[in-house]
């Protein structure tokens, strides 16, 4: 069964009475060299176990059946289920899990279905729509997971990976390198999708941080300090700060003075080290 054949994929959605969904960021995958480059991607040391968060008709998944021990695929759309039903009969070491990734328990689940693999590892071609509230979820809850690759919008994967202390890094892009090592891996052009979106995507990897390098003592007040810094980009770093965490500009400013942080200074300009002692002393 050729699932890159855009006929092949239109006769198993119409015997299965299946239509895309906007609502859902629903992208069928037709490039036949993507699926395998990011199963390919993965550390496969061992024994490995991997989650997959929206298999759509199943083409990343048999690739990731090929490389790992076992593979979990969550689908949200109960739909797709007797499609995948058919697309993915033959992956005996598959589980296809009909829920909503967010509300999920994932300790549970990996405790569950993982026990006996050497790592686990989360591997994806996320929903435009809802990109970094996964990835925020899965590295906020601090799971037994050492690598996260998944396909994303190329703005968005930009951002995440952006440098922190360059143009290109926001409030999530701290967020990320707090928690990973992440990298771009290779572009996806548009026209490798059905329905083509009407951007292209790039395939990024996140290594999650076995050790935290941050010495960091109150971790809430640290996020609180970059998402105010950056709640207001044209205005400076020290302005945003003041102006959303009930700190008077005074005060703020002679925390920029003790640190040596010059005061028109923008949070992108900011490194790790800056947002560290900034939060420690605001």
């Amino acid at each position: 069964m050729n699932l890159y054949d855009i006929n092949t994929v239109k006769r198993i959605l119409s015997k299965h009475g299946f239509t895309f969904s906007k609502a859902l960021g629903q992208n069928f995958l037709i490039n036949p060299d993507v699926c395998p480059a990011m199963a390919n991607s993965l550390c496969a040391e061992g024994k490995i176990g991997v989650i997959e968060i929206g298999p759509g008709l199943g083409v990343l998944t048999k690739e990731l059946c090929r490389v790992a021990e076992r593979v979990v695929s969550i689908e949200l759309d109960k739909r797709l289920l007797p499609v995948l039903g058919e697309t993915l009969a033959d992956c005996s070491n598959l589980e296809i899990v009909n829920a909503d990734v967010m509300e999920l328990d994932l300790k549970h689940l990996i405790s569950e279905k993982f026990s006996d693999c050497d790592s686990v590892k989360v591997c994806a071609n996320l929903p435009y729509y809802i990109t970094s509230p996964i990835i925020m979820m899965l590295l906020e809850s601090e799971l037994p997971v050492d690598e996260i690759v998944v396909m994303v919008q190329k703005e968005a994967g930009e951002r995440l990976c952006a440098e922190v202390g360059t143009r290109g890094a926001g409030a999530v892009t701290v967020a990320v390198n707090y928690y990973a090592e992440s990298e771009i891996l290779f572009d996806v052009m548009r026209d490798s999708f059905v329905p083509s979106p009407k951007v292209d995507s790039v395939v990024i990897r996140l290594k999650v941080r076995s050790h935290q390098p941050f010495d960091i003592k109150d971790k809430r007040k640290f996020f609180s300090t970059v998402r105010c810094a950056f709640s207001q980009r044209r205005k400076t770093a020290l302005n945003s700060i003041s102006n959303t965490m009930g700190v008077s500009k005074a005060d703020a400013a002679a925390v920029f003075e003790r640190l040596g942080i010059e005061p028109n200074v923008r949070a992108e300009k900011l490194s790790m080290e800056d947002f560290v002692k900034i939060s420690e002393l605001i």
